[in-house]
């Protein structure tokens, strides 16, 4: 029996993937409107995340989770090393998961003890993602942030897979291929949309941060720019 879980779930969160993506964060992000912090903020966000997620999926002695399981898609040591990067050694202590984070890793948690298959849900909307645009976003960063190789983007860099695209191509078709029937492909899907909707809501959260970095930066142009206005002045009195 062939489920054909990968073409339901693209066709299934075209327009929740629409919305993430419009999202002011990530116009933000996608325009080169990039601060730090808020970066920063937003991998530790992450962390958090792909921490419960893959200890999740390594975990659970489920069929369907174990012939999708891949783990070279794990990112939570890269995001370690960017942790360590943004905020140093003892990065534990200075990074907490935000309200939203905290609602999607209860999620996860509570799927992955009660009905287990629907983390594949989760699986794809971030590893798909990750593999796609998250190279557009490496690269946006590295650009934005002035940063050099990927020191401070590891979260995008999947060292053990080379190939992207067929990569991609073998996860659509082990998803494919899995043995669920359509109820249960729907709920997965489902959940692929309550997934978008949890990161929409983590990248939301992080708007506030971005305008007033952003508000900094403008008031300390301005003000540059009146102070050496009156520097002028001054000189030429």
């Amino acid at each position: 029996m062939s489920s054909n879980l990968a073409i339901k779930l693209r066709s299934g969160t075209q327009q929740a993937h629409t919305s993430a993506e419009n999202v002011g964060f990530m116009k933000c992000f996608l325009k080169g409107v990039v601060d730090r912090d808020c970066f920063a903020k937003f991998l530790s966000n992450l962390y958090y995340v792909y921490s419960e997620l893959e200890a999740a999926l390594e975990s659970l002695e489920h069929p369907v989770i174990s012939a999708v399981y891949f783990p070279e898609l794990n990112r939570q040591s890269s995001l370690e090393k960017d942790m360590v990067f943004y905020y140093g050694d003892n990065w534990k202590e200075q990074v907490t998961p935000s309200p939203a984070t905290q609602k999607y890793i209860d999620r996860i948690r509570e799927i992955s003890a009660s009905e287990p298959a629907l983390l594949l849900g989760h699986a794809y909307t971030r590893y798909m993602g990750d593999l796609s645009g998250g190279q557009m976003l490496q690269k946006v960063a590295q650009s934005a942030l002035k940063l050099s190789g990927y020191e401070g983007t590891s979260f995008y860099n999947f060292e053990q897979i080379p190939d992207k695209k067929a990569f991609k191509d073998k996860y659509r078709q082990a998803l494919n291929e899995l043995p669920v029937d359509d109820i249960t492909a729907e709920r997965i899907v489902a959940e692929a949309n309550n997934a978008f909707g949890f990161n929409l809501q983590m990248a939301q959260e992080l708007e506030g941060s971005l305008i007033k970095a952003l508000g900094q930066v403008l008031f300390n142009s301005l003000t540059r720019s009146q102070n050496s206005g009156s520097t002028e002045v001054a000189a030429a009195n």
